[in-house]
């Protein structure tokens, strides 16, 4: 029979966010994938505090999957802080907070520690129909103004409207940036992108993550103060922060 391979998903390690009904299923979709030959990966790594949550209850572990009992936060300094490749992925819940964001946030201040680290609002329209702000400051876009079907996989033509989908949010936050206009120089958008790879499974690749990082590093160069724009977001959604650097303190002089 001939290898028909060239479809397949290839992955390495692939960090589900939460063991609950959305990780559950995220995990039993690229199970069923990988069994018909539709994906292949090392681990599928389900991080939930409760051990003994849906995905351990009605899946459970095996040589190629494993329930990994921690808070999100500290699975992450450490999962990222180790030497992560091509096919490291990220599998989000509709309903997480802005993880990837927060992680960005400890790490600037574990860079500057003496440098004041902060979230601000952004206060300029985006333009889409759905956008409020979370009591931390985290913005909510939505280029969809309806309910939208559960696992949607945002085709082409959008599944409720039954036309084209001729937005993409990605576009939109590099649009956002380029149009600011505030006192406080914005670089960015820092971009994690969910997009739907297999089965309905929408991960996005832990290097973006850590090319954000990267910005964050080379945003917080210089010596003044920078804000830069971050956002986890699929085609038709966002979450996006806006990530403040204050001005490094001037250098102590001789004494």
């Amino acid at each position: 029979m001939a290898d028909d391979s060239s479809d397949r998903v290839e992955l390495r390690d692939v960090a589900i966010v939460g063991g609950g009904c959305y990780g559950t299923f995220y995990a039993g979709q690229l199970i069923r994938a990988a069994e018909r030959g539709r994906a292949r990966y090392r681990r599928l790594l389900v991080v939930d505090r409760d051990p003994g949550c849906r995905f351990g209850t009605e899946i459970g572990e095996a040589p190629d999957r494993e329930l990994v009992v921690a808070d999100w936060g500290e699975f992450f300094d450490r999962w990222l802080g180790q030497s992560r490749v091509a096919g490291d992925t990220v599998v989000p819940s509709p309903l997480m907070p802005h993880l990837m964001y927060e992680w960005l946030v400890r790490r600037a201040r574990s860079r500057w520690p003496e440098r004041r680290i902060e979230t601000r609002r952004l206060t300029t329209p985006v333009g889409t129909p759905y956008d409020a702000s979370g009591p931390d400051g985290t913005r909510y876009v939505s280029f969809a103004d309806w309910l939208c079907p559960t696992h949607c996989i945002e085709p082409a033509i959008c599944p409720v409207i039954r036309a084209p989908r001729t937005w993409e949010m990605s576009e939109a936050m590099t649009r956002l940036v380029a149009g600011l206009e505030q006192a406080t120089p914005t670089m960015g958008p820092a971009l994690f992108v969910c997009r739907h790879r297999v089965f309905g499974v929408g991960m996005f690749d832990a290097e973006e993550v850590l090319a954000g990082d990267r910005l964050v590093a080379e945003a917080g160069a210089g010596r003044g103060e920078v804000d830069v724009l971050v956002g986890t977001v699929s085609a038709c959604h966002g979450a996006i922060s806006l990530l403040h650097l204050g001005p490094e303190p001037a250098a102590a002089g001789p004494r």
